[in-house]
């Protein structure tokens, strides 16, 4: 994938901070730190978190980059502190001996990355892997699309999410426009515009708690004000439809990408899917805003397929890795539903994407 604008996060989930270093962003983009940190908050919100966002309170410190609210065109370093990590100073001790006795974990969760991730790094504790593995890392990839969003502004482009569902209980959104579906969405803690859902979401989360389970839903990201014609057709890697997948599957607990009406849309004959277009515009969307690897002008429209979390309080069989045997799963805390802090991480991730490849196609056009 060809890269202009580049960024790298670091840090473990319980380690002292979280971080991040982006590369490419132009000089004189005007950056508000406020906006940034509204950004981190909501994706602390959410029915159906856990314990950490109660301790967590993310606020970024920005180390580089920025002089008087503008870019300075060189790399922007980003720091976000773990407030947990006084909880964790001995177990995840950075040098030496802890001082007391850490038993290496060796139940692996079906679902997370503990099992590939242990045989793959040759450890025995797979605390070195769900460290990592963990979703805290998308605090630092939110942080960078935040950073993103406002270069974006200067385009006039605006990105949004909504919850589509939780488990089976789908929102109504017919003859909702797109700025009602952004206020409305905005207004509840489900993230959800449908407000005769929300009970019924509810009580599922509620349920699934109860139950030590978890669950997940579909959340529909959207890009508005974008140009005709940015990404390419010419090579596989400047296709922003395939560019936009591979950094939405990116993010944990994402096992699924439909651009506009993919999947519902194999239903259709040609002469129903395809998008007319007329004097006054297109008769839909069903493209999602995508033709041939290029935007169309019209609102790039992504769905997410969230999977429920791995790590269930009420675990499920696995393999004991030190001693052989069937056994039940590793519980660590967790969430129960992450579906609508899941679309938060997803924008960023969009925003990442579109930023990335405005700067690359101006690169082409110099």
């Amino acid at each position: 994938m060809r890269e202009r604008l580049r960024y790298l996060t670091a840090g473990e989930s319980h380690g002292p901070a979280i971080s991040a270093i982006i590369e490419g962003m132009p000089a004189n983009v005007f950056i508000e730190l406020d906006a940034i940190n509204h950004e981190m908050k909501r994706r602390q919100i959410g029915y159906g978190r856990g314990g950490r966002m109660k301790i967590e309170s993310d606020t970024v410190k920005i180390l580089s980059g920025i002089r008087f609210s503008k870019t300075l065109g060189s790399p922007i370093s980003i720091l976000i502190e773990n407030a947990d990590f006084e909880n964790w100073t001995e177990k995840m001790k950075q040098f030496g001996e802890p001082n007391c006795k850490i038993e290496p974990i060796t139940l692996p969760r079906p679902g997370h990355a503990d099992y590939s991730g242990m045989i793959k790094y040759k450890t025995d504790d797979l605390r070195n892997i769900l460290e990592r593995a963990s979703a805290r890392e998308t605090a630092a990839k939110v942080a960078v699309g935040a950073i993103c969003k406002q270069f974006l502004k200067t385009y006039n482009i605006h990105i949004f999410s909504h919850t589509i569902s939780i488990k089976d209980t789908y929102a109504n959104l017919d003859g909702i426009s797109y700025d009602d579906i952004t206020i409305r969405a905005e207004n509840n803690d489900l993230r959800c515009a449908d407000e005769s859902v929300l009970d019924t979401m509810r009580h599922e989360i509620d349920k699934a708690k109860d139950e030590g389970d978890t669950l997940g839903g579909i959340t529909e990201i959207v890009a508005t004000g974008l140009p005709v014609g940015l990404g390419s057709f010419m090579h596989s890697d400047r296709k922003i439809d395939g560019l936009i997948a591979y950094n939405l599957m990116s993010i944990p607990s994402v096992k699924g990408i439909e651009i506009g009406s993919g999947f519902s849309g194999v239903q259709k004959l040609g002469s129903e899917f395809h998008d007319e277009m007329y004097l006054s515009g297109r008769a839909s969307n069903n493209a999602g805003g995508i033709e041939g690897g290029m935007t169309n002008g019209e609102p790039i429209v992504v769905r997410a397929a969230v999977k429920p979390i791995p790590t269930l309080k009420k675990p499920l069989n696995t393999v004991d890795i030190s001693t052989m045997t069937e056994t039940k799963a590793h519980s660590e805390r967790s969430d129960v539903c992450v579906v609508p802090a899941a679309g938060v991480v997803l924008e960023a991730a969009l925003a990442i994407t579109l930023a990335n490849t405005i700067l690359a196609d101006n690169e082409d056009s110099i």
